[in-house]
């Protein structure tokens, strides 16, 4: 180990690191700056030589690394421009060795999809199919639209795909052949506000549907005087809107599992003002759940870039939602999601993760032409390393200026793995209202009573949870109807 002049950390890492990224650290020459090529440099988490940035200025936008995969016994990650404006980027290859390179049969563009697609044995990233020898081929035509997910064919999975846009197009693909099909231009199937700017994310195929989202968020969004956001699903037959809030990242495991009995599991993220939305499908039936955030920066269609939920151990997943990382169990019983835990509190724009050769991967967007020449990096760890990171806080509401019914109950809202915790309540009735907290400690939805707070007329209260106090799920129950605020801070 070295520090140069500035201070900085200095490691040097052999092929695959050799475990010595993150353990004992390799000797290394007289001038860490002047390592071999052979020898690349680890500065923290981050190799410096694998930095995606266009030559010169040519891309005037973002450089960003908006997916990853590992195949053809190499990780391959795609980069992404804004508004497909600019070139010099596109398809990479890291080796065993660490040795990075773009593909010559690369297309730079807007791209953060990705699928595996095991019926053909092929990959598939940004508009490229990659086969099981690394051989690349491209969709021409989807390479000129900005590809944000590609997902399984609900009729004919061993030949096709479906590719969605970001402007809200909604493409067949046949994997064999490359030729595509459109299918559906769905701001106007989901009718999605004029004025409101179209910005679709993820999209994801699970018990005979496709799901797909879009982050609409403005504004008019947070004021209540539009709403641009969906989350809806299509049987192949008709759309179904289930939310008009802005969705960010809609996910699941591809092999399903009881021999389908129950179908995938399938995990949607969004939020509104108020929180942070999960919301789960299992057995053919949606739930919906509410999580803290850990921060504002990300209340906005651009700025949620773009948070993921991703398998990055055998049947472990990680969701990146808000600032917050969260081990998300994968499997539901009896209807009921529970086992969610914050991990960590984060600032980083974490567009894909993945695990490679014993590592887990976090791609980046850290830096557009904002600030200079735009340009992103990987950060390469172990999965516990997460833990180190800032410790979980966050605030999230059930309510926010709602009106409320007599009797009406909320959304679950995570509790567990925080510390210090306090409910606001406030409403503008004109006489007391008395609320109900109910908690879920066991996460199967036995809910019981933990305490009635009431609350004078058009007032406030407040209520400071004991210290070690914590059960899975909370929620609140008012007894009039009112326009109410009931929102938790954990720090």
């Amino acid at each position: 180990m070295s520090r140069n002049r500035y201070g900085l950390r200095f490691v040097l890492a052999l092929a695959c690191c050799g475990g010595a990224c993150f353990g004992e650290e390799p000797s290394p020459p007289a001038s860490a700056q002047q390592a071999p090529p052979d020898r690349p440099v680890l500065v923290g988490n981050v190799f410096p030589h694998m930095t995606v940035t266009a030559p010169g200025v040519r891309s005037d936008s973002e450089t960003g690394i908006g997916a990853m995969i590992p195949w053809a016994d190499r990780l391959w990650a795609v980069g992404y421009v804004a508004h497909i404006r600019g070139d010099g980027i596109g398809l990479y290859e890291i080796g065993a060795d660490l040795s990075f390179k773009k593909h010559p049969e690369s297309v730079t563009g807007t791209f953060a999809n990705r699928l595996v697609h095991w019926d053909s044995k092929q990959a598939i990233i940004g508009p490229h199919v990659i086969d099981a020898a690394g051989n690349v081929r491209a969709f021409a035509e989807l390479a000129k639209h900005r590809l944000t997910a590609t997902a399984r064919h609900l009729v004919d999975p061993k030949n096709k795909v479906y590719f969605l846009t970001m402007e809200g197009l909604l493409f067949e693909a046949d994997v064999n052949t490359l030729e595509t099909t459109k299918l559906a231009d769905l701001v106007a199937e989901l009718k999605i506000p004029k004025g409101a700017q179209p910005h679709f994310k993820g999209a994801f195929s699970a018990q005979g549907r496709l799901v797909v989202a879009n982050n609409t968020y403005e504004e008019p969004e947070f004021l209540g005087e539009r709403a641009g956001g969906r989350l809806a699903e299509w049987d192949g037959q008709a759309w179904t809107v289930l939310e008009e809030n802005p969705f960010i990242e809609v996910s699941g495991k591809q092999n399903p599992v009881a021999g389908g009995r129950y179908g995938n599991t399938l995990f949607a993220v969004g939020w509104d003002r108020a929180s942070v939305i999960l919301r789960v499908l299992h057995g053919g039936e949606w739930r919906r759940y509410r999580l803290p955030k850990g921060g504002q920066s990300w209340d906005h269609t651009w700025n949620t870039e773009w948070m993921r939920i991703r398998e990055v151990q055998t049947e472990r997943y990680l969701m990146d939602a808000f600032g917050i990382f969260y081990d998300l169990p994968p499997m539901v019983y009896g209807g009921n999601v529970w086992g969610i835990r914050p991990i960590a509190n984060h600032l980083r724009i974490c567009p894909d993760m993945v695990t490679w050769r014993g590592l887990l991967v976090l791609a980046g967007d850290q830096t557009d032409n904002a600030v200079g020449q735009p340009q992103s990096n990987f950060w390469f760890g172990n999965i516990d390393d997460l833990w180190r990171w800032g410790k979980p806080g966050g605030w999230g509401a059930v309510w926010w200026d709602q009106a409320v019914e007599a009797g009406s109950v909320s959304d679950p809202f995570l509790m567990t793995g925080f510390d210090k915790k306090v409910l606001h309540l406030s409403h503008a009735a004109k006489e007391d209202v008395t609320f109900t907290v109910e908690v879920d400690f066991l996460g199967t939805g036995a809910w019981k009573t933990y305490r009635q707070i009431t609350v004078p007329a058009e007032g406030y209260a407040h209520h400071e949870f004991p210290d070690a106090y914590s059960a899975h799920w909370v929620r609140v129950r008012a007894d009039r109807a009112c326009r109410a605020t009931a929102s938790f801070a954990y720090n």
